[in-house]
Formats: structure tokens, sequence, C-alpha cells
């Protein structure tokens, strides 16, 4: 196992889903089920809710159940991720998705001063699908 990130014990990369939302609508769901059907093991991050799409969802990246993520992608406005880049850098992550709407220049300068790996761009796309292939 690479010592920057860590995919399950079955071998199945692991996402975390901030703004999972369990709202088929939003951006942040269509991004659980893109990864769902990508095969990677997904952690849904939600404040209040329960469940997303049948997971179980985590109101905060530390509640996750693996010390190391292989991803995490952000569907907040940046003045929510800003605040949650400490519990971000604690997950070890190889990567860090910042989607559209969730960058903003402090957030990225944090971000980099934490020596997090961030592209900013869409996480869906980078699956090799199209946020509309998950309609609602």
């Amino acid at each position: 196992m690479n010592a920057s990130h860590q995919t399950s014990a079955d071998g199945q990369k692991t996402v975390a889903v901030i703004g999972a939302s369990p709202n088929r609508r939003k951006y942040g769901n269509k991004s659980v089920r893109a990864h769902l059907a990508q095969g990677w093991r997904v952690f849904p991050v939600h404040p209040t809710a329960e469940q997303v799409e049948g997971l179980t969802a985590y109101p905060t990246l530390a509640a996750i159940p693996v010390e190391k993520l292989d991803r995490i992608t952000v569907y907040v406005p940046p003045q929510i991720g800003i605040d949650l880049l400490d519990e971000m850098a604690a997950k070890h992550p190889h990567e860090v998705w910042l989607n559209p709407g969730a960058e903003s220049e402090e957030l990225v300068a944090k971000a980099e001063g934490l020596g997090l790996p961030i592209i900013q761009a869409y996480s869906i796309v980078d699956l090799g699908v199209r946020p509309s292939q998950f309609a609602d």
C-alpha cells in the first residue's frame, strides 16, 4: 500500500464527498452516485443527513472510519470549506478536488499551506462521466 494514500481492504479507492446531499438534483449527490458507479468506496459528509443514496452520512470528516482517503471532493461554498481544511489535512488525502463554486483564493492558499494536493475542477468529469448522466 502506498504511504501517500489508502485504498480500502478490498482494493477500492476511497472518497469523501463534502456537501453530499440527499437531494438528487444537487451536485454533491451526483458525485456520490458517480463515484459509486465507478467502484469507489464513498463516504458522504453532511452535517445533518443520516444517509445519502443508502450510504451512512458522516457529520464531519473526522467521523469517517478510515485514517487516510484517496480523494476528498468538495461541494460546499469556500467560506465553509476553509473551516474544514484542518480536518481534510488530518485525513492525508492523495488529492482534494475543489469543484466549481467551492474555491476561493484564500481557501486555495491556506490549503496549499497545509500541503493539501489541490485540484480545481469537476471530480465527476475526472471519473470519465458527465453530471448529466446522473439526473434525478
